[in-house]
């Protein structure tokens, strides 16, 4: 049976050094199909390539129209290769964060397979709320998990931006990576952003979610999320991907857990 036709998706993004990095060390990949950003990290230009590396690693998925979880972790995997081998220069010490998400189909339904390392996260607007679709792999996190640290308490935590998981770096407790999934439905209307903690760290929720709603078109809404970063002190590097489910999507939600089908044709 031939694969369904994938719905008709806008995109936009929108990557800023900020005010204060004179080296921007995020970097994103922007299709209809594949959403990516990686915040790189490392002395010595390290964190620029590494994050280079995690996108090169997601672009050969561009070519296709749907994608199951094998290829995300495969891209992954092939990420964390490269981001070891630009660690093991001398002087360098490379990680990268990464969020996105990619077309699937679950049960012939057109459905997003969302991803996440570390602290970029991934949200769904879906013309009433914003829902954040991804848990930061943080120290700041940990303790809000554990009911050290209420939320409001985590907002001004001092050490908010240490994370506990990163592309290209091993633990014994996590492994190298050890990447979050989640399948949602591609639901007609529905706004996806991803985006970097730069964005995060600036902006609350109800900011982003202000933006989203007042801007229809991606590449402006993507835009004003950076701005809005930039303008409220812009500390950090800021990337904002957005992805407009505009017409095709489905009218019901998928269960979360169910597994991505396997990969349709090239697109």
């Amino acid at each position: 049976m031939e694969s369904p036709a994938p719905p008709l998706i806008e995109v936009g993004g929108v990557s800023h050094a900020g005010r204060v990095r004179q080296v921007n060390e995020d970097a994103a990949l922007v299709s209809d199909t594949v959403l990516v950003v990686a915040d790189g990290m490392g002395g010595h230009d390290a964190g620029d390539l590494a994050s280079a590396a995690v996108v090169e690693s997601f672009r050969p998925l561009t070519a296709y129209r749907w994608l199951e979880r094998a290829d995300v972790e495969a891209a992954i995997d092939s990420a964390h290769r490269a981001v070891r081998s630009i660690a093991a220069r001398p002087g360098a010490a490379a990680g990268s964060t990464l969020a996105g998400a990619v077309a699937c189909l679950v049960g012939g339904e057109p459905s997003w397979l969302v991803f996440h390392v570390g602290d970029s996260r991934v949200y769904r607007f879906d013309g009433e709320r914003l829902e954040r679709l991804t848990v930061d792999h943080s120290v700041v996190q940990e303790k809000v998990d554990a009911g050290e640290l209420t939320p409001a308490q985590a907002e001004a935590y001092p050490g908010k931006n240490v994370i506990t998981r990163a592309v290209g770096l091993s633990s014994p407790e996590t492994g190298p990576y050890a990447a979050d999934f989640s399948v949602r439905s591609m639901l007609s209307g529905d706004v996806l952003l991803v985006c970097s903690d730069g964005l995060t760290r600036e902006v609350p929720d109800g900011g982003i979610e202000a933006v989203l709603r007042a801007q229809p078109d991606p590449q402006e809404a993507a835009q004003a999320l950076v701005d809005k970063a930039v303008q409220a002190g812009g500390r950090d590097n800021v990337t904002a991907v957005v992805a407009v489910v505009i017409e095709g999507g489905p009218v019901h939600d998928v269960d979360e857990t169910t597994a991505p089908a396997t990969r349709g044709g090239a697109s």
